[in-house]
């Protein structure tokens, strides 16, 4: 059997497409307030539109829309075409800058992930046009294209936002090869950390034990009791996740 197969039991498969339906209906609800607070500052900010729709590529090579709550101007493509936003870009506004940081304007994908097209947990889904141009350039790239893309995964949570591609398809890789249903959990959660912290958009490590530390302390002397435990988990468990999987870190970065 092939090093990335995409053979896992029938019961896991069938557990995690139960859980996106379950995790993207109660958050299409529970965020529903969120959608009209965000629109109408988007829509004051910057007029309309107030979502971004762009095609991408999913599982086994087929296109889909991505639609997102629009974090950039109008125009942003206009002169420079499809590029990597940066650090600081002069094209995001004041309102997508926070949505970006807390991963607001990925909730409109939701949808995607209720369809189908998407899952929570997968590698993030290209554009074509990079895609190619990876394929090209990156050995084993087009292998990500093996299971569904997703809203969050390892690449994600502990790549960098700037990491480059020949790394972060190592991390793909590895998820690929280790996935299961307790690794989605573990990621989930961690990137539910992440949100509330406002770090989706470091350009470096996004889980720093020394952050997470003063985080605590602070929950500490709020009380904060259920968020300390999460949190708490999340610390002992969650940054030991890509030792787990994989214990010998030279098998992500040789």
């Amino acid at each position: 059997m092939s090093l990335y197969s995409t053979d896992v039991s029938v019961r896991e498969s069938k557990l995690k497409r139960l859980f996106d339906v379950t995790l993207s209906l109660t958050g299409l609800v529970v965020s529903s307030p969120l959608w009209l607070i965000i629109s109408l500052a988007i829509w004051i900010e910057d007029g309309r539109p107030v979502f971004y729709s762009q095609t991408r590529v999913g599982k086994d090579g087929k296109l889909f829309n991505i639609i997102k709550f629009r974090s950039m101007n109008k125009h942003a493509e206009r002169k420079t075409g499809p590029v990597w936003a940066s650090e600081n870009d002069e094209r995001t506004t004041k309102v997508g800058r926070l949505l970006r940081a807390t991963a607001m304007d990925e909730l409109p994908q939701l949808l995607n992930i209720l369809i189908g097209r998407m899952s929570f947990v997968g590698p993030r889904p290209e554009r074509p046009e990079l895609l190619d141009e990876f394929c090209r350039t990156v050995p084993n790239f087009k292998k990500r294209l093996l299971v569904k893309p997703g809203l969050t995964g390892l690449a994600q949570v502990f790549g960098q936002y700037d990491t480059p591609p020949k790394h972060k398809v190592k991390y793909d890789l590895l998820y690929i090869r280790s996935r299961s249903f307790f690794t989605d959990l573990k990621l989930i959660l961690l990137s539910f950390l992440i949100t509330i912290l406002g770090r989706w958009e470091c350009r470096g490590k996004k889980l720093v034990r020394r952050r997470l530390k003063k985080r605590l302390r602070s929950l500490i002397r709020e009380r904060s009791f259920l968020l300390l435990s999460c949190q708490a988990y999340l610390l002992f468990h969650g940054l030991l996740l890509p030792w787990i999987l994989c214990p010998n870190p030279k098998e992500i970065f040789p």
